[in-house]
């Protein structure tokens, strides 16, 4: 059974709204929770670097991992200070280099929320990390478990990091690509690795994803709908089993299917 949600913690990324609902009794008025929006200004060694759209929750873990992502960062020593402004809804990050040289050329991302993205090449994944169908649909089922902030308000995607028996790490954004973000940025902080794991989406898989998955070096990625032609593409080149359409007992994998125990014919 489903534990009660803590309301008292959810106000910072939802709010209650009054809205007019429809159903076989005619309208009604009624109170109902939307999840919060936030822009969030990221400024690297005083130099803007990026807007983003996102849940006002885990902040710094979400630049941390978009800075990682995107290469700017390698790793927690990179950074020499970091401060999140509640008030004005920026990031202020100063790395050890004082003279790295930001990427300029932003490619914009797809999905809600929409998002920037700098990095357009992959690294290739080499694991021999293996999981069963069964584990895989076991797992999706805890995640759509956990998600506090979607059985609350809806609207939001939620994305884990999991070893073959629990979620390790879980986040919920109206952006499905700052939940990897959030991810690897509490992994980096908490010096947690990311190779030899499966990342869980409840959203699309797009080409986007696919490299931040690459970059965490992630040798499966499961999500509950369909990839992208580009997703597929990339997730066979770089060395990732691609998994997709997980509902109830059923799943398809669209690339590199030996690590789920199925012949690559």
């Amino acid at each position: 059974m489903q534990e009660a949600i803590d309301l008292s913690a959810m106000k910072c990324v939802s709010a209650e709204v009054m809205a007019n609902r429809f159903s076989e009794k005619g309208w009604e008025k009624t109170n109902v929770n939307v999840p919060m929006e936030r822009d969030l200004t990221v400024y690297v060694n005083l130099r803007e670097l990026v807007t983003i759209l996102c849940t006002p929750d885990k902040l710094n873990f979400l630049v941390l991992g978009f800075l990682y992502s995107e290469g700017i960062i390698s790793n927690m020593t990179d950074v020499l200070m970091m401060r999140v402004c509640d008030e004005e809804s920026e990031v202020d990050v100063r790395l050890v280099n004082p003279d790295f040289e930001l990427p300029t050329k932003r490619r914009l991302t797809s999905g809600c929320g929409g998002g920037a993205a700098f990095r357009t090449e992959g690294q290739r994944v080499d694991s021999a990390f293996e999981v069963t169908p069964m584990e895989v649909m076991s797992l999706m089922k805890r995640l759509q478990e956990e998600m506090e902030l979607y059985r609350l308000s809806r609207g939001v995607h939620a994305s884990a990091l999991a070893d073959k028996k629990n979620l390790l790490v879980m986040a919920e954004d109206i952006g499905r690509h700052n939940t990897l973000d959030k991810i690897q940025g509490e992994c980096l902080f908490k010096g947690l690795s990311t190779g030899n794991c499966l990342l869980l989406s409840t959203g699309r898989i797009s080409s986007e994803m696919l490299l931040k998955a690459a970059r965490m070096q992630v040798p499966v990625i499961v999500s509950r709908h369909s990839p992208t032609g580009s997703a597929v593409s990339l997730a066979r080149d770089l060395g990732i089993s691609l998994v997709g359409r997980v509902r109830g007992n059923r799943l398809s994998v669209y690339s590199h299917p030996e690590r789920l125990g199925c012949p690559d014919n």
